[in-house]
């Protein structure tokens, strides 16, 4: 059983580790900002908003992805999968 002291400890570099993170990020957004406004500019093309979007939409057929139905039907267990 773990003692409060180790939980409180355990939560506050968590939240440390969590902060730092954040912090990391909003420099990186921060100093890759320009290159972003250069970048969008001078794609002409329109080839970095089709990668985004093709990236968006994979993500998004990814996350609506039916189960494979022959994995279930090899398991042991199938016939419970309406628990689940």
């Amino acid at each position: 059983m773990q003692t409060l002291v180790s939980q409180l400890t355990t939560t506050f570099v968590d939240d440390a580790i969590e902060v730092v993170k954040g912090f990391g990020k909003v420099i990186v957004h921060i100093a890759t900002a320009p290159i972003e406004r250069i970048a969008n500019a001078c794609d002409v093309g329109g080839v970095l908003a089709r990668r985004r979007s093709a990236r968006h939409l994979r993500a998004m057929m990814k996350a609506h992805r039916p189960r494979n139905p022959w994995k279930r039907s090899l398991s042991p267990f199938a016939y419970l999968h309406h628990l689940t």
